[in-house]
């Protein structure tokens, strides 16, 4: 099993609350993920749209599988987000993490979180700390 597959293997094993939460993995390969989630009711806010932290998580996933994709444990140091779309019931998000910068210590990734338009409903910036720990 290669550093990819052992990255899924464990991120999709592991990850409860990704799977609670209805994230289907789509690719991954060194540096890059996307991820996909159909919104549900379960993922709306007090006011019917998609809850910010639903948004949040299906980008935090993508991020964690990319980051992880070397096969190095990597661990999230700091994330923002900006929220630019309200989504609603019924939408298919996806997010997608791209590396920018792989350091021997830290990673900086780029996400993006579209709907089933192409419309951008979310960007962000995430920066992990690599540990010496392999996956």
């Amino acid at each position: 099993m290669d550093s990819v597959e052992r990255a899924v293997h464990r991120i999709t094993r592991n990850d409860r609350f990704a799977r609670m939460a209805g994230i289907e993995v789509n690719e991954v390969r060194l540096g890059y993920a996307r991820v996909t989630m159909k919104v549900e009711d379960k993922h709306l806010n007090s006011v019917d749209i998609t809850h910010g932290g639903a948004v949040f998580t299906l980008a935090d996933m993508a991020f964690a599988l990319a980051s992880n994709s070397h096969g190095q444990v990597s661990l999230a140091l700091n994330m923002s987000i900006n929220f630019l779309k309200a989504t609603e019931l019924g939408a298919v998000l996806t997010a997608e993490a791209t590396e920018d910068k792989l350091t021997n210590r830290t990673g900086l990734y780029r996400l993006t979180v579209t709907d089933e338009t192409g419309d951008m409903v979310a960007l962000a910036e995430g920066l992990v700390y690599r540990k010496k720990e392999m996956i």
